[in-house]
C-alpha cells in the first residue's frame, strides 16, 4: 500500500554525530513500523547544489560542521498517522530513546504533515 499521508522532517545534525543519529533513527524507525507506519526513511545530504535555488543546508542555517537530514514516515491517512504517532509516543522504547541526549539540535528541526498529491 502506498502512503497517502506523510510526516516530513528536516534536521540539522553535526557531521561528527551522523553515525549516532543513524543509530537512533534505526531504533526509532523500528518503533514506528511496529505501530503500523507504512514506511520510514532517513536521508543524509551529500549533494548540495549551487545556483539560484536555496539548498537545504543554507535554508536550515547549517554551520560548516553540520549537515542536513531529510526524513519522512508514511501512513495510510492522516487519521492513521494520528493513531500510530499516539502509540509511538507512549511506547517505552521511544521513551527510553527520548531520555538520552539527542545527536542533533531539536531547535533546528522542521516538521509538518503532508497529504500526498502525487505518488508514482
Amino acid at each position: 500500500m502506498k502512503a497517502k499521508y506523510v510526516d516530513g522532517f528536516l534536521l540539522v545534525v553535526p557531521k561528527k554525530k551522523v553515525a549516532d543519529y543513524v543509530a537512533l533513527a534505526k531504533k526509532a524507525g523500528k518503533i514506528w513500523k511496529a505501530h503500523g507506519a507504512l514506511s520510514y526513511c532517513e536521508c543524509v545530504a551529500d549533494d548540495h547544489p549551487r545556483g539560484p535555488n536555496l539548498p537545504f543546508p543554507k535554508r536550515a542555517k547549517c554551520k560548516p560542521s553540520e549537515t542536513v537530514v531529510f526524513a519522512w514516515v508514511g501512513f495510510k491517512t492522516k487519521a492513521h498517522r494520528d493513531k500510530v504517532n499516539a502509540a509511538v509516543m507512549v511506547d517505552p522504547r521511544m521513551q527510553k530513546l527520548a531520555d538520552q541526549p539527542m545527536p542533533f539540535d531539536m531547535k533546528k528541526m522542521s516538521y509538518a504533515g503532508f497529504a500526498v498529491a502525487v505518488s508514482l
